[in-house]
């Protein structure tokens, strides 16, 4: 099987990944290692990953767009291990693997010959990573859905009006933090075995990511022994730092320090608030404001939201409208930010959304499109099937 990448200077070309996680945290992980040059083989059940059927919204081909997300640069293998022969391939790939990739409940695989103290027999250096809901230990029965644990971690808590109820995030944000840290864990991982040979067990969970991922709200419980409540759009630390209504639309403004405030309020126009003892430090202007707040909406109410975004912008007073996702995509391709990219090879590409990291000295990959169920099988299993003399889909430290 021949490597996908096409470019010696990605650092993880090399590296194969069985990828036998579905849904979230774990596809966004081993997408992210794809574009950076891993070979990832998607190991799918018969009724494949359930993000597949998560419509609407879908694609003019009929493909989820959820799927679609985070699956670019991967092959799919179908394989069901409550099947011999198939659980011979899954036992054949994660023993040529650098990384192992799974979110199955803790425990789940080892009926299958598929947890890692099994699979470090078979395959002494690999860098196994399971990701889990709550952990496992006390926590490893819990299922592990983001909605869950964005109520358990106090998340919810935190998100609406002070007197309305409690809200989601807008995406399964704890999903995509253990995604991100359990990537960061696979690299320092590989970068550990790199200079000792050793591999080892990785564990992140979604109740994990959230405790760190909630940054100052935990530390107000950890560190200073206040439990954090719901404030709508306002910060509990930082005034101004949320929407304020203008002549049409509201426009968020974060004075993040002194100096920005005396900026605000000198386009404003009203530069002696910057003065006024009651606003002249970032503690006196949380604390009072319910004061200070209607003195700048009645300024910001005689102009338009665009007006007040480019006057704002030009002292550096950081501000922005609330977009649609549309018009977010759209101003990211004002910024030259490229957002959106084809995937997939000439001819046959589809949309997908840009790996957020540029690299000096190479670019993310963007080979392949999200693979159909099983669309790799045959090819797969001849690899595995093939000598051990035969070369792997690339050269990495799998083939022992």
């Amino acid at each position: 099987m021949a490597p996908t990448g096409t470019s010696p200077a990605r650092p993880l070309n090399g590296i194969v990944v069985a990828d036998l996680s579905r849904v979230l945290a774990g596809p966004y992980a081993t997408m992210l290692l794809a574009d950076m040059g891993a070979e990832v083989i998607k190991v799918e059940s018969p009724g494949g990953d359930d993000t597949r059927s998560w419509i609407p919204p879908v694609r003019e081909d009929g493909v989820s767009t959820y799927y679609a997300a985070i699956n670019r640069n991967k092959k799919s293998i179908v394989l069901d291990f409550k099947n011999d022969d198939d659980l011979t391939v899954a036992h054949a790939l994660t023993g040529r693997a650098d990384v192992v990739v799974e979110n199955f409940k803790p425990g789940g695989l080892r009926r299958f010959g598929l947890d890692y103290d099994t699979v470090k027999e078979r395959n002494e250096a690999i860098v196994y990573c399971s990701i889990s809901g709550f952990g496992s230990a006390e926590g490893a029965s819990l299922p592990g859905y983001d909605l869950i644990v964005q109520a358990m971690s106090g998340l919810m808590s935190l998100t609406g009006d002070p007197d309305g109820p409690a809200y989601r995030a807008g995406i399964s944000v704890f999903d995509v933090m253990a995604g991100l840290h359990s990537t960061i864990g696979i690299l320092a991982a590989l970068a550990h075995r790199s200079a000792t040979g050793e591999g080892q067990h990785i564990e992140t969970s979604l109740l994990a990511s959230a405790m760190s991922g909630l940054v100052n709200q935990t530390s107000a419980y950890v560190a200073g022994g206040v439990t954090p409540h719901r404030m709508g759009n306002a910060h509990p630390s930082l005034f101004p730092y949320e929407p304020l209504p203008t002549a049409d639309n509201d426009l968020i403004i974060t004075a993040g320090n002194d100096a920005q405030f005396r900026k605000l309020v000198g386009v404003l126009g009203v530069p002696e608030l910057a003065d006024d003892p009651r606003f002249a430090k970032n503690e006196d202007r949380t604390e009072r404001r319910e004061e200070l707040r209607p003195l700048l909406v009645e300024r910001l109410r005689t102009e338009s939201a665009t007006h007040w975004f480019d006057k704002l912008n030009e002292v550096g007073v950081p501000n922005g409208p609330i977009n649609t996702i549309a018009q977010g995509v759209q101003y990211a391709e004002k910024l030259g930010l490229e957002p959106v990219v084809q995937v997939g090879p000439p001819g046959a590409t589809v949309p997908g959304v840009r790996n957020p990291i540029t690299f000096s000295g190479f670019a993310p990959r963007y080979d392949l499109a999200p693979p159909t169920l099983g669309q790799d099988s045959d090819e797969v299993r001849a690899w595995l099937s093939a000598a051990t003399t035969t070369a792997p889909p690339t050269t990495g430290q799998g083939q022992r």
